[in-house]
């Protein structure tokens, strides 16, 4: 009885998230989304895309932009809101000062989107040597509108800069702790 009536709620919730284009009349309320899959089918209003594989940006140079494997194609013609929680991993150890810094960049014109990046992580101690490892895990998100006059590709980049002293591990991490997702919908 209970099973019957939850599935009738969910059943009910599709309807009216179709109803409202927040979901497609034929995507199923009840099933699961595995956390490697993408959601960005070419035809698609809205979607959204799970970084495939974490990115370690410690063997690159501080300050270097780095490509991720996070990216979707906005379908068409339109302006997309774009959002995105990014899960930042860095350890460091006193005393250091060292940061990570995503942006939004967009493939098909090679530039980055204006005032996408964004801080997603920081160490700040300024303890004396010897004192021990410091780390910390953060998801950050970013935010954004993009106007486009045909499909568009969008990929995120992220750095990190060792303002002093210097990072042990600095990486964009999707796990089952914590996924690095990017979402899109198309609004006009």
């Amino acid at each position: 009885m209970h099973t019957r009536i939850r599935l009738a709620a969910l059943a009910s919730g599709a309807a009216i998230l179709a109803a409202s284009g927040m979901m497609s009349a034929s995507a199923s309320a009840t099933a699961p989304v595995p956390a490697s899959s993408t959601h960005n089918r070419p035809s698609a209003r809205f979607g959204i895309a799970y970084l495939p594989a974490n990115v370690d940006l410690q063997p690159t140079a501080s300050g270097t932009w780095v490509d991720t494997g996070l990216q979707v194609t906005l379908p068409k013609a339109g302006t997309y809101a774009l959002d995105l929680d990014v899960r930042a991993r860095l350890q460091g150890v006193p005393p250091v000062n060292t940061f990570m810094v995503g942006r939004l960049w967009n493939v098909d014109a090679a530039a980055a989107l204006p005032n996408s990046e964004r801080i997603l992580s920081q160490l700040i101690d300024t303890t004396a040597t010897g004192a021990g490892i410091i780390a910390k895990n953060t998801t950050s998100p970013i935010s954004e509108y993009i106007t486009v006059t045909a499909p568009t590709t969008i990929r995120l980049q992220a750095q990190r800069t060792n303002a002093s002293g210097a990072s042990t591990i600095a990486a964009i991490w999707s796990d089952s702790a914590g996924r690095t997702s990017f979402r899109f919908d198309r609004i006009s």
